[in-house]
């Protein structure tokens, strides 16, 4: 049985492009995959918190060498490891802030992000520990940063999340971009003219040959 994690980190709800093509997705792998479970994590109301100094030094520490508070601390990151190794797939409905990853997004990447856990240094060499996982993330901006555009070297989300997560062992990704919502959010484009073509793009990625 086949496993799709879903991540949410548009703070908006019905009126975030994110997440309407997430949901999208979710419908056809579902179809794709009548017997297939989807866990959903959405960011906004996980109530992430910063990593301190008390969680580096407990992801450091061996397990079986942990105190009662260093488990404690890396009680919510160890969740989210769960959620991780348990989906053979993941899609990730990101919004551009600020030309970077929404900061909700950045707290689960630290909190995921463990040596030993992820990745590994054995030999000294990084290796990623993540393997076999594909991985499709959803991209919404105000603007246009596609390559070719003028605002292209803006764009900090793709790179980060393809060098993230390929350090992690995912390097199947696929990412598609929506840009140019700041026109819909201000009324001068429709907003289903707008979804459709990305809607397509989403759905395209079930089409078999």
């Amino acid at each position: 049985m086949s496993t799709l994690l879903v991540i949410n980190s548009s703070p908006f709800q019905e009126t975030s492009v994110s997440r309407h093509l997430s949901e999208e997705f979710v419908q056809n792998w579902k179809q794709a995959n009548p017997n297939g479970r989807v866990i959903t994590r959405d960011l906004i109301s996980s109530g992430l918190k910063t990593v301190d100094a008390a969680w580096v030094g407990a992801a450091f520490t061996p397990d079986d060498a942990r105190t009662a508070e260093q488990k404690q601390a890396l009680e919510v990151s160890d969740m989210l490891l769960g959620e991780l190794r348990a989906a053979d797939e993941y899609v990730f409905g990101v919004p551009m802030h600020n030309f970077s990853v929404p900061s909700v997004l950045k707290l689960w990447i630290d909190q995921i992000a463990r040596v030993g856990e992820t990745f590994s240094y054995d030999g000294g060499t990084p290796k990623g520990l993540l393997t076999g996982k594909k991985a499709t993330f959803l991209i919404a901006s105000g603007g246009a940063y596609d390559a070719g555009t003028v605002m292209a070297s803006y764009n900090h989300v793709e790179p980060y999340l393809r060098s993230v997560f390929g350090f992690l062992g995912v390097t199947d990704t696929k990412f598609l971009t929506a840009g140019g919502v700041s026109a819909v959010n201000h009324g001068k484009v429709d907003r289903a003219t707008f979804l459709q073509p990305h809607v397509e793009a989403v759905r395209s990625q079930f089409v078999t040959a």
